[in-house]
């Protein structure tokens, strides 16, 4: 019995220590405070920086927007007639939101088997990788975040059509983005 126990303890253990809550940092208007609190999302940060030369704050920006740092964001159910759950709204799912389909395309030309979207060195690398793309495919720079957003939120074919457009509330979203990455961009010179 105590055999039992004693393995029960350690799972439990093990449990508990590993991967995190999910929950956010908690002064998410402060770049400074948020990289104090958990050093290991700049060293990712400055990973995919280097590799894919997305700035800091744009990542940052971005990751607030999707999922406000909550590792195991999802998106709402959706419900018919109030009550009965009909699923979630998307796949989407992470710091990145990363939707199923397109996160298997990362894995896919990545290599990176392994990779989960609620780990932020994951996060981070699928949203450089992503933004790369982007520049690449559509010309927008890594650095403009306002861009970047609005072909991460709306695909980018969607992008290329210009779906955003008729959609006020995503252009206003986008703007936000923007304003938080220069916000972020100011506080990350002090830290």
């Amino acid at each position: 019995m105590s055999r039992l126990f004693r393995a029960l303890a350690l799972v439990l253990l093990a449990a508990s220590c590993g991967g995190g809550s999910g929950t956010a940092p908690r002064q998410l208007d402060n770049a400074c405070s948020i990289l104090a609190e958990r050093p290991g999302y700049l060293k990712a940060f400055r990973a995919t920086e280097r590799k894919y030369g997305v700035p800091v704050h744009v990542q940052m920006a971005t990751i607030y927007q999707e999922s406000k740092f909550i590792s195991d964001a999802r998106t709402p159910y959706r419900y018919a007639a109030g009550v009965i759950p009909l699923g979630r709204q998307s796949s989407a799912f992470g710091y990145s939101q990363a939707l199923d389909g397109t996160w298997e395309e990362y894995l896919d030309e990545t290599g990176h088997r392994v990779a989960r979207r609620d780990r932020i060195r994951d996060a981070t690398d699928f949203m450089g990788w992503y933004m790369q793309e982007t520049q690449e495919r559509l010309g927008v720079p890594v650095s403009d975040a306002r861009n970047q957003y609005l072909a991460y939120h709306e695909g980018r074919s969607g992008y290329r059509r210009g779906s955003y457009n008729s959609k006020p509330w995503l252009v206003r979203v986008a703007g936000e983005v923007d304003k938080r990455a220069d916000m972020y961009a100011l506080q990350l010179q002090s830290c």
